[in-house]
């Protein structure tokens, strides 16, 4: 399974083609679906381009997305550099009136268990992001089921964010949900292959990297998602 994660925290200044607007990451979104993405995972922004949990803002991009490709999975972020507050944010989960299929939450972050326990009540897949061994000893105390766990190699290092990925995979229980396995930065491709290679879940798009294979800049997220598929074939 391949997810575009088409914006993150990018700016329009970082490259062009970054979707910001709801009817920008639908427009991205079938066209990475077109390319052959089975998900896609975005950060909705505000009127002033700020990453937002607040209600219509959610609504907003995930009707968009819904509305133009039916049927695409659709996830958010719930980091805590959007709202730090956990009692803030538990309470943008819950006033959400449309739901997202998915949504990612940091097992390092503050009120991650609040968090993903909120996201659970509202029938919200919850996605544990985990970024480091000691995530994972914190996820594993989590009362709340886990749809999918994401194993995010931050470092830039290629050689320790391939260290990472092999080090906090190892750690996973025996009886785990699905994997996704990601790097970012110079690290992404190493990363998707490593994840191609051990037939996991992966994902790419402008938030991880804004470069191809080949180290030139890819004219948007569908030229990623093409690129990955084709380095998954091979």
């Amino acid at each position: 399974m391949v997810k575009a994660c088409l914006n993150g925290g990018r700016r329009p200044d970082e490259h062009p083609a970054v979707p910001l607007t709801a009817a920008e990451l639908a427009a991205d979104a079938a066209r990475c679906a077109r390319a052959g993405v089975a998900a896609v995972h975005v950060h909705p922004r505000d009127d002033d381009g700020a990453e937002s949990l607040d209600p219509s803002v959610i609504a907003a991009a995930v009707g968009a997305v819904r509305a133009t490709r039916p049927g695409l999975p659709v996830g958010v972020s719930t980091g805590a550099w959007i709202i730090p507050d956990p009692a803030e944010r538990v309470a943008a989960v819950r006033a959400w009136t449309v739901l997202p299929d998915f949504a990612s939450v940091n097992a390092h972050e503050p009120g991650a268990v609040a968090v993903a326990a909120a996201l659970h009540e509202r029938g919200v897949m919850v996605e544990a992001g985990l970024w480091t061994q000691a995530a994972v000893d914190a996820w594993r105390r989590w009362p709340t089921p886990t749809g999918r766990v994401l194993v995010e190699c931050m470092a830039e290092s290629v050689e320790v964010a391939l260290a990472d990925a092999a080090a906090i995979l190892a750690a996973l229980p025996d009886r785990c949900p699905p994997v996704l396995l990601h790097g970012e930065g110079p690290a992404t491709w190493p990363v998707l292959g490593e994840a191609v290679r051990r037939g996991l879940a992966t994902r790419i798009g402008l938030e991880d990297t804004l470069l191809l294979p080949d180290g030139t800049t890819a004219p948007d997220n569908a030229a990623l998602v093409a690129a990955a598929r084709a380095l998954g074939a091979r």
